[in-house]
């Protein structure tokens, strides 16, 4: 009864007391507690973050979450894609991230045997995770300052940087590898890649050089120059997905070629689009633009007839 009663007090703090005259009431948490969430946010593990994750807290989370009326499976933040069903949708990393020492207490997506993608939707680039049972690898790390919303992204999949074991750059631009320092400070268990002509040009991380057909964690290296000389894109065959980097980009909801604008070899660039054309992937993912979901190679050999 004691729990429940809690339960009632918390629910009233966090979810209001709405009478009907159309005013809200809050209850008024004691001093030292954490402010209200907004109910969107009240799944278990924003509620554990929150008020955290004694007995009581877990006691009170049944009776708190159908107050509110929200579903323990709700995320923000980031898309997913899950083999065999391919699916995904646009992700709003506003929300904040947790960090990365944060325990996840359910995993918000489902994993599938054969690998689930995130996307870490950063604003103006994207980076993605790659969940394979308890392990995961994180595809180009954005700007400065977006380890933090990756390490969500990761903590999404149900994973924590603690489980992050490989970080893959697919080149040098400061948009791509601007957080490689802060992430791998996150994931001490992981080791940073990036093609073996771009290498020299990354700072502030020890990174192995790796060159086309390399397997790192089940992804395929394809060397894919234009945009930079060491650019990689990786081919994931088990859940049919294409990371192309910046060797394309999303337009429009389908593919367009390298930007010119930031591309010194577009010649070479053509060359590398021709060459990802044979591979088969339902899904496409890119450094700009949304990703091309479902017959994505299709779309690519489309732009590849027209080079």
């Amino acid at each position: 009864m004691k729990f429940r009663a809690l339960a009632r007090r918390l629910s009233l703090g966090m979810c209001g007391n709405h009478d009907t005259s159309g005013h809200s009431h809050h209850l008024s948490l004691p001093v030292g507690r954490a402010p209200r969430i907004p109910p969107r946010q009240l799944h278990r593990r924003a509620f554990l973050g929150q008020f955290g994750r004694g007995v009581t807290a877990l006691a009170v989370l049944g009776p708190v979450a159908a107050a509110c009326g929200s579903s323990p499976d709700e995320t923000a933040g980031s898309s997913t894609t899950a083999a065999p069903d391919v699916s995904g949708t646009n992700g709003d990393t506003s929300s904040g991230a947790t960090s990365s020492t944060t325990v996840p207490e359910e995993t918000t997506v489902p994993i599938s045997p054969e690998g689930t993608w995130a996307r870490a939707n950063l604003g103006n680039v994207s980076a993605y995770v790659l969940a394979r049972g308890n392990e995961a690898a994180i595809v180009d790390t954005g700007n400065p300052g977006s380890a933090e919303a990756i390490g969500q992204t990761v903590v999404d999949l149900g994973l924590n940087y603690s489980d992050v074991k490989h970080v893959i750059l697919t080149h040098f631009h400061g948009d791509h590898v601007g957080s490689i320092g802060a992430v791998l400070d996150a994931a001490q268990n992981a080791q940073a890649y990036a093609g073996e002509l771009d290498v020299d040009s990354i700072n502030g991380a020890d990174v192995t050089p790796v060159s086309d057909g390399t397997d790192i964690f089940g992804l395929q290296v394809i060397h894919t120059p234009g945009h930079t000389r060491g650019h990689i894109s990786l081919w994931d065959e088990l859940t049919s997905v294409l990371v192309a980097g910046d060797s394309m980009n999303g337009t429009d909801g389908g593919v367009s070629g390298a930007n010119p604008q930031y591309t010194p070899d577009m010649p070479e660039a053509a060359q590398s689009i021709l060459r990802m054309a044979e591979f088969t992937f339902d899904t496409v993912y890119f450094g700009h633009g949304e990703p091309v979901i479902g017959g994505a190679d299709a779309a690519v050999r489309d732009l590849a007839a027209q080079l």
